[in-house]
């Protein structure tokens, strides 16, 4: 064990603490936290739960395997690690252009897009679109036609390269080269090339609109937003409208997971990066370059696909090392992965129900990892 670390069962003690803490001060109504510490056979691992995953319609007990909606988690989970099975079958390049990878022709600087800059939030395309609105009038195989159509479409903000903007439009359309480059859907890429692998298909995926009705149980999964257009609390139907509209698959949003498969995903991603582990599908070349910052957009956090910790104010708190990665997702999750203490932290919560303007997640986070950091290595000042 390495220096300063706890016994798991008192640290799990303290992180239930945290959780009862943010329930009590109205962070959450439930929260899930799983923490890995150490690679390979020696890691631990500590998974903790509270609160109640519905209050609404009625009030129902988080269990341990509740799924919760992962929202922008799916970005470095799926997306990402699917754009490098891509690579190791040698049918895309990161540095391809637009007009290669959606094979037409693209006028202006949008032809100089790269998957580089899709994966960095470099692209120059805006953040947000609200499509849903067009998009429920549509056939369902001609949804992802025209979602690529209007977002070829959008002017851009900046020259592709110069300036970072978080972007979801540009995971949409990574969702979509991914379908046409694989020749499949991208819940179907995700499962088969990226999670199986891992054995972790059954606690992590879509919930795609068309497979709904055979999946699981409502009650396995946790509530979120009461929807002003949906006109109902939401719960195991995905809470991103664009996504929802898409049929509950798409490149930015749109994985479920419980807090064990989340976490383990986690740890393995972290066995990969440290070379204590093998995917069949992803090499570990590729993958560290993907875990790396990109430094040639100033002020960026972004490495490709996933964030690093910011220089002030991160989510992450302030003992995490600059080189770990992560990402948080709007409903309520996180993750960060620091390579050099060995340290996974997954934070799982419905903090949007039933409404998105509690906020208070924003000051909670960087509390939370500091905590279990300070538990973790209590001689690190």
């Amino acid at each position: 064990m390495k220096r300063g670390k706890p016994p798991f069962i008192r640290l799990k003690k303290d992180i239930k603490k945290l959780l009862e803490q943010g329930v009590l001060e109205g962070v959450f109504p439930s929260a899930a936290a799983g923490i890995v510490s150490g690679l390979g056979k020696e890691k631990k691992m500590a998974i903790v739960h509270h609160g109640n995953a519905s209050l609404y319609p009625e009030i129902r007990k988080l269990h341990k395997n509740n799924f919760f909606d992962l929202a922008s988690l799916t970005k470095p989970l799926a997306t990402s690690l699917a754009i490098l099975c891509l690579i190791e079958d040698k049918k895309i390049d990161i540095d391809e252009t637009l007009s290669s990878l959606l094979e037409k022709k693209i006028m202006g600087e949008k032809s100089n897009i790269t998957i580089r800059h899709l994966l960095s939030h470099c692209s120059g395309f805006p953040a947000h679109r609200e499509y849903f609105h067009i998009l429920q009038e549509i056939k369902e195989n001609k949804k992802m036609e025209l979602v690529e159509k209007l977002i070829l479409q959008e002017p851009l903000e900046n020259t592709p390269g110069t300036t970072s903007i978080y972007s979801d439009l540009g995971f949409i359309l990574l969702g979509r080269i991914i379908e046409k480059k694989a020749r499949c859907t991208l819940a179907h890429y995700v499962e088969e090339k990226v999670l199986k692998p891992f054995h972790l298909e059954k606690k992590i995926f879509y919930n795609s609109i068309g497979k709904r009705k055979k999946s699981r149980p409502i009650k396995d999964f946790v509530a979120t937003e009461n929807c002003p257009w949906r006109k109902k609390i939401m719960c195991g139907e995905v809470h991103d409208d664009n996504c929802f509209a898409l049929g509950g698959v798409a490149g930015h949003c749109g994985l479920f997971g419980n807090i064990e498969g989340v976490t383990t995903y986690a740890g393995f991603i972290l066995d990969l990066w440290k070379g204590t582990a093998e995917h069949p599908n992803i090499k570990k070349g590729n993958l560290v370059s993907f875990l790396t910052r990109q430094r040639k957009i100033p002020g960026s956090s972004w490495a490709l696909g996933f964030d690093t910790p910011a220089a002030e104010e991160s989510s992450s708190g302030s003992r995490l090392s600059s080189i770990s990665v992560g990402h948080l997702g709007f409903t309520g999750t996180s993750f960060w992965i620091d390579p050099e203490k060995e340290v996974v932290i997954v934070l799982l919560s419905n903090r949007v129900h039933p409404s998105r303007d509690n906020i208070k997640i924003k000051k909670f986070r960087p509390y939370f990892h500091d905590r279990v950091m300070e538990k973790l290595f209590p001689a690190d000042k």
